[in-house]
């Protein structure tokens, strides 16, 4: 693929010069991703080519380790193992991993600190760069993008749109079985509603997000979740991430949250009609990032924050990230605005925009309190 296609040969010229040399041997640079296909496609077709493109000599050599918890998982145990032989040079140079593992990894020591050692560093300010799920992860941890979940809805039938727990509520007591989610089973964007329920009502949100862990707070949620139980009583149970967008477009349903790559990413192959459009309801609903990491000992340490400099500047994340993926920018929205067309940022920001996800993009709970919300509401909502 020619480097044009990737990035602007002027872009590219810039960041070889001002950012790295050119290693002196061949060398490889070990990549791991978690997550689905499109996450090893996107390194081995585009970034992977222009990084070589930028450092003659150098091989990105990358491997998919499985979507979801367990792929991440993979990664921990391969670096615990490396770590606990002893190993000087581990053989993984950078990894992409979910939130919740980077926390882990970091309490287990086998990250290294390098934010401040890339230009883009100072480029993401979010929480989710600092924390994740209540680990301190500040400065071992670049956000590769954020995924967010937000409430789906046809503005032909709903004309005034709920702005707020508050206002679904009525308006899902005024409008039954139009509103549809899949409560916390089939898909991460019925128990992102959920949590964002949570947040709502329980007065907890900030202890829930970042800690101290106490278990006797979900004593106190009976209340909050029989609100939910009621609530239930008037919707339209759906029968995942998929099925809330199946829903939507045979107008089964008005209404419903969904993950928002997912949705442009449907409007864009016409499998949802182009009408369709998003509210990010106050206080809050969660969404994620995946996160660069490279272990303590990566054989290939220089080379591995080159990589993940390049892969978080602004015109890689608007050209790989936005564009490609319809994900939001792993680094502050505003830092890629001039590297996408108007037409593209517009479509990303119009219903959803960078205040939106400053002001109520939330991240999920800490992992016991996630595990504590998800099993009382199996006992007390869904039964």
């Amino acid at each position: 693929m020619r480097l044009s296609k990737l990035l602007s040969a002027g872009a590219a010229a810039a960041f070889a010069a001002g950012v790295m040399a050119a290693p002196s041997q061949a060398q490889t640079l070990n990549v791991l991703t978690a997550g689905s296909q499109n996450m090893v496609d996107y390194i081995t077709d585009y970034l992977g080519p222009l990084f070589e493109s930028t450092h003659p000599g150098v091989t990105v050599r990358v491997a998919g380790t499985g979507p979801g918890a367990s792929g991440s998982q993979k990664i921990f145990e391969k670096l615990d193992a490396q770590m606990k032989a002893g190993r000087t040079a581990w053989d993984v140079d950078v990894a992409v991993v979910h939130q919740q593992m980077a926390g882990t990894m970091r309490e287990a020591n086998l990250l290294a600190s390098y934010r401040a050692d890339i230009d883009t560093g100072g480029l993401v300010t979010r929480d989710t760069a600092k924390m994740a799920l209540g680990v301190d992860v500040d400065g071992y941890v670049m956000p590769m993008f954020h995924s967010q979940t937000a409430i789906a809805y046809n503005p032909a039938i709903v004309k005034d749109p709920p702005s707020t727990y508050d206002e679904l509520r009525t308006w899902v007591s005024n409008n039954p079985k139009q509103f549809g989610y899949n409560g916390i089973k089939g898909g991460m964007s019925g128990v992102s509603f959920v949590v964002g329920w949570m947040y709502a009502y329980s007065g907890q949100g900030d202890q829930l997000q970042n800690g101290p862990y106490d278990v006797a707070l979900k004593d106190g949620w009976s209340d909050v979740l029989g609100q939910l139980k009621d609530f239930n009583k008037g919707i339209t149970f759906t029968p995942g991430n998929a099925g809330t967008l199946d829903m939507l477009n045979r107008g089964e349903i008005v209404m419903g949250p969904v993950w928002v790559d997912m949705f442009y990413t449907w409007q864009a192959d016409g499998r949802i009609p182009p009408n369709l459009k998003l509210k990010l309801i106050g206080p809050g609903m969660p969404g994620q990032p995946m996160y660069y990491i490279t272990p303590a000992k990566a054989a290939n340490a220089d080379l591995a924050r080159e990589f993940i400099a390049l892969a978080t500047s602004p015109e890689v994340q608007a050209q790989g990230i936005v564009e490609r993926f319809n994900w939001y920018p792993g680094i502050d929205a505003q830092h890629v605005e001039a590297s996408l067309t108007p037409a593209i940022w517009n479509k990303l920001f119009k219903d959803v925009s960078p205040n939106d996800l400053a002001t109520k993009g939330r991240s999920f709970p800490i992992t016991p309190f996630f595990d504590d919300i998800r099993e009382a509401y199996e006992k007390q909502v869904s039964n």
